[in-house]
């Protein structure tokens, strides 16, 4: 894949490319925003659909049949940023068989407006909020200033369209979240939500679980995004290891015959060299001659060693004027369809959300970024559909560690991070799972194809969808959701709480270098422990159920991933077959004697993670990574001692005595440890309590 040796994509999933995501309906309309518009009467409404997918457009739709068919007043659509503004302009929607079009008057697009947030602008929504007009567009900033000032009741009778709602967060801190809870609280506005990530990096909830609850969720995949592209048929992803500055190594993993997106390094990481112009130098240096500045983009203009001449844009730079200039040609709607327009972008705090260039292949990023949610975000600059594009890749470099404590100590934070960002986008990236259990009455689904054999009544059969990018898995032993909130966390949230499980530093840590590590700590104790958290208002048995589902996703794509590589060591350029993901779970599932629920449990969820961070990063530092996370480990905490006696309670239930502290399963064992621990800390307290009395 590169002409280096240590980049090894960590996943390579391949599309069918069946051209259905660019149909349109009698009305104009794209597969995911008719699965959108058929729930325009919600009043509170959830859209979780990936970059390019036209989230913009279905809402335009919405708030038409909203503003003319549901009585609301007026639509006000809240951005993060002002450029992203721009995608809610003018549409003649009725010229494609909708039967209104969509128009802001000038001045209500306040992204356009001059001044500060909190100033004129703020005024501007009051004087919106009199008028007889019924579209306004700002950034979240401009709205939360409004709702300072004016208060959740002028805002009453309204539809409140919230884009990129990643941004919002449940924490008190967070005013946009705080609003939103309080306009849900009256009841009196109606709100669309939309996201290409519902997770947050800092693992913080979106919004609070009784809010949560209200909304009604519209959920496109990724895998039904890309299988319904006309071109794009394969997306790598992967990390790669550096040691010494990175733009020594640059070229090892950038191919500049490839459109890309260079992020580099945040000025306070440990990957800058604390120069970021001399870096961008540098990168063009690497690439060849340089030969000037277009007078007319402000590009770079690069000559290769093989003459061909790259027009890179420069928006490091920090004087405005050569900025605006790289900006404006960029953004050019002339260009949009030219390929060659620019060949490389470099970047630091730019080009990420809402930034549309269709034709990137590689977006490639020096550095752990701060959230999940941005690196989600760098690899949808990717996943845009675009004539003879058919392959796009991610690409995270990150320093290996160095010899001083305090380094090792930020480089093992930065590989983990990587792996976890690594880890979920496998799982964003796949059909939606839809597990049930085997019993004597399962039986074939009609719609599902169970592949060449059929549907085998012996065994627990993987069904596949063509239509709806379903995959339905058959497991022994598995607990079913009770309630409506369970069964909607287990259809639509699972990628959200494995996003919360790769994130906690412990498993991740445990799960990649802890030699003793029993499966079961992480996939039973933490995901149970996290669920918990996550989601306080379920009873135990749904608890259970929501953890069984996601660690029944997570373990089934590790499981696929581990039988992939296998048979493709990623540094091939043939693209895989399609189906190569169904075809590796049902492999899986059948090279099993028999998947049940304790099969999976017993999965170490990292152990593939492990495997690619074994071929990626040199000896010498991963013993280091693994000494400094050793240095750290622990005896048994007391949350963790309290869950395993409780296991150990339904062990005894089930097998009629406690678990042996002897016993040849590991996972046996670890609850007696865990029953011994909590006697020690009941002890401790005891003798605690009775030394206080005296």
């Amino acid at each position: 894949m590169t002409n280096g040796n240590k980049s090894i994509p960590s996943i390579s999933v391949s599309y069918a490319r069946n051209g259905s995501a660019a149909k349109v309906n009698a009305l104009g309309m794209r597969p995911m925003q008719e699965r959108a518009y058929e729930r325009r009467g919600e009043q509170y409404l959830l859209i979780k659909s990936p970059p390019a997918s036209g989230k913009s457009r279905a809402l335009m739709f919405i708030a038409l049949d909203k503003l003319h068919n549901q009585g609301l007043k007026q639509a006000i659509i809240v951005v993060p940023e002002k450029s992203i503004g721009a995608s809610f302009n003018d549409e003649p929607l009725s010229q494609f068989g909708f039967w209104a079009d969509w128009h802001v008057e000038p001045k209500w697009n306040l992204c356009n407006a001059p001044g500060a947030d909190n100033g004129g602008k703020v005024k501007s929504v009051g004087a919106f909020l009199e008028s007889d007009d019924k579209v306004l567009v700002c950034t979240h900033a401009t709205f939360r200033f409004a709702v300072d000032q004016f208060g959740v009741e002028a805002f009453d009778d309204r539809l409140i369209a919230v884009d990129e709602f990643h941004h919002v967060s449940a924490n008190p801190d967070n005013k946009l979240g705080l609003y939103l809870g309080q306009f849900i609280a009256r009841d009196r506005v109606h709100i669309v939500a939309m996201t290409g990530s519902y997770f947050r990096g800092d693992a913080e909830a979106v919004l609070a679980p009784q809010d949560e609850a209200k909304f009604n969720t519209v959920t496109y995949t990724y895998y039904e995004q890309l299988n319904g592209y006309e071109y794009l048929k394969q997306l790598d992803i992967g990390y790669f290891f550096y040691s010494g500055s990175y733009t020594d190594d640059i070229l090892k993993v950038l191919d500049p015959a490839e459109k890309t997106i260079i992020h580099i390094p945040n000025v306070n990481s440990r990957e800058s060299t604390k120069d970021k112009i001399r870096e961008v130098e540098h990168i063009i240096e690497e690439l060849g001659e340089w030969q000037g500045t277009d007078p007319a983009t402000g590009f770079q203009l690069v000559k290769t060693p093989g003459g061909r001449i790259l027009r890179i844009a420069d928006l490091v730079d920090d004087d405005p004027t050569k900025r605006d200039r790289v900006v404006a040609a960029l953004k050019d709607p002339a260009q949009k369809n030219n390929r060659d327009h620019v060949d490389i972008i470099i970047a630091l705090g730019m080009a990420k959300e809402g930034f549309d260039w269709i034709w990137c292949e590689h977006a490639l990023t020096v550095g752990y970024r701060s959230s999940l949610t941005e690196i989600v975000q760098i690899i949808g600059r990717t996943t845009r559909d675009a004539p003879g594009k058919t392959r796009a890749r991610f690409t995270n470099l990150i320093a290996e560690p160095d010899a001083s404590e305090q380094a090792v100590t930020e480089a093992v934070n930065d590989t983990l991070k990587a792996i976890a960002a690594s880890l979920l986008m496998e799982q964003v990236l796949t059909p939606r799972f839809e597990f049930k259990p085997k019993n004597p009455a399962s039986g074939p689904v009609q719609g599902f194809d169970y592949g060449d054999g059929g549907y085998d009544p012996e065994k627990c059969n993987v069904g596949f969808n063509h239509e709806t990018g379903q995959l339905q898995i058959e497991i022994m032993g598995l607990s079913e959701p009770k309630s409506e909130e369970a069964v909607r966390i287990c259809r639509e949230d699972l990628n959200e709480v494995i996003a919360t499980f790769v994130q906690d530093k412990t498993s991740l840590e445990r799960g990649l270098f802890d030699q003793e590590l029993v499966p079961e700590e992480l996939t039973q104790l933490r995901m149970g422990k996290i669920i918990r958290e996550k989601y306080p208002n379920l009873e135990e048995e749904d608890l259970e159920a929501v953890r069984q589902h996601a660690i029944a996703a997570l373990n089934l794509t590790q499981q696929a991933k581990k039988i992939g590589i296998g048979g493709n060591s990623g540094g091939s350029n043939e693209p895989l077959a399609n189906t190569a993901f169904i075809d590796n779970v049902r492999k899986f599932a059948m090279d099993v004697r028999e998947l049940d629920i304790d099969l999976i449990d017993s999965i170490n969820p990292f152990g593939e993670a492990y495997a690619i961070l074994a071929k990626t990063m040199s000896e010498d530092s991963l013993k280091q990574v693994a000494a400094a996370i050793a240095a750290k480990r622990v005896s048994i905490p007391y949350e963790d001692a309290r869950t395993l006696a409780e296991r150990a309670l339904q062990f005894k239930k089930e097998h009629g005595r406690l678990p042996d502290i002897n016993a040849q399963d590991p996972w046996e064992k670890r609850m007696a440890e865990g029953v011994a621990a909590l006697q020690r800390y009941r002890a401790q307290q005891k003798a605690a309590e009775g030394s206080g009395g005296r």
